[in-house]
């Protein structure tokens, strides 16, 4: 995170230490994989709150594509939420929703803070910080990994005329529990003709287009629609749900599923 008879024993004997240092480094070298190996059944929510009106944003939206490339085999789930606030300021963000600066102003009490901010990541509901902090991000998707769930969901979508048919199954979920659901753009690019980042063509991954929240069914089991943004194409879709405590904002088990093979991941 280091006399013949005379000859042919010293021989012996060197051959056996060189022997047994080789054992040693190897066995070391194996003992060292399996320690770099996340622990237990976890998963990492990664939220993030950013604008294209926002100069200090394009790190952290290049870094959360930079972690989504990375994890595309891991329990990794990001969601960049395009905050509107930013919109009065020189340049309307076209993925921007109010409904999005309602969520980051639900994560700002939930977590004690003063004020919102751009960029701004949260994971797993509980653990904020400045969304352009790579070694802050890595260490807490490291942390999500190796905690182990408590709840348990699985999704299935479906791309019907208009709207998406959300199926999902829950299994230790409080009384305080909700299901949020988002309806994620993988990719997009914008070029910002005003404001901060005016001249700039930017890439985003991720981009959350519809997001609802409800109740969960009594059985754990039930659907819910999502409407579908103009341009929609399934295979540059997903979604993405999790189920979240109400009263902290605690995540407690989160899923995906395309729309290719309509298996949650």
């Amino acid at each position: 995170m280091r006399a013949i008879k005379i000859l042919s024993l010293t021989a012996g004997l060197i051959g056996a230490v060189l022997v047994a240092t080789a054992f040693t480094k190897h066995t070391g070298t194996l003992k060292n994989k399996n320690t770099d190996k996340p622990a237990g059944n976890g998963f990492a929510v990664i939220e993030l709150f950013t604008s294209e009106g926002c100069s200090s944003c394009p790190s952290a939206d290049e870094l959360v594509a930079r972690i989504q490339k990375e994890n595309s085999d891991k329990p990794v789930y990001i969601l960049a939420f395009h905050v509107d606030y930013w919109n009065r300021l020189g340049w309307k963000d076209v993925f921007s929703s109010a409904d999005y600066s309602k969520r980051q102003n639900e994560y700002a009490s939930w977590l004690n803070l003063q004020s919102v901010y751009t960029p701004q990541i949260v994971v797993n509901g509980r653990k904020e910080f400045v969304g352009s902090e790579e070694g802050t991000l890595r260490n807490a998707i490291t942390a999500g990994l190796r905690t182990a769930s408590t709840g348990k969901l699985t999704l299935n979508a479906q791309n019907n005329q208009g709207h998406v048919t959300v199926q999902y199954n829950t299994e230790g979920a409080d009384k305080n529990s909700t299901l949020l659901l988002a309806l994620v753009q993988k990719n997009g690019a914008t070029k910002v003709q005003r404001g901060e980042n005016g001249g700039r063509t930017l890439a985003h991954v991720q981009i959350v287009r519809k997001v609802q929240t409800q109740d969960l069914a009594a059985t754990g089991k039930g659907s819910a629609t999502l409407a579908l943004p103009e341009g929609f194409n399934p295979q540059g879709y997903e979604v993405i749900g999790f189920v979240q405590n109400s009263s902290n904002g605690s995540i407690l088990a989160a899923a995906k599923a395309g729309f290719e093979a309509g298996a949650s991941k």
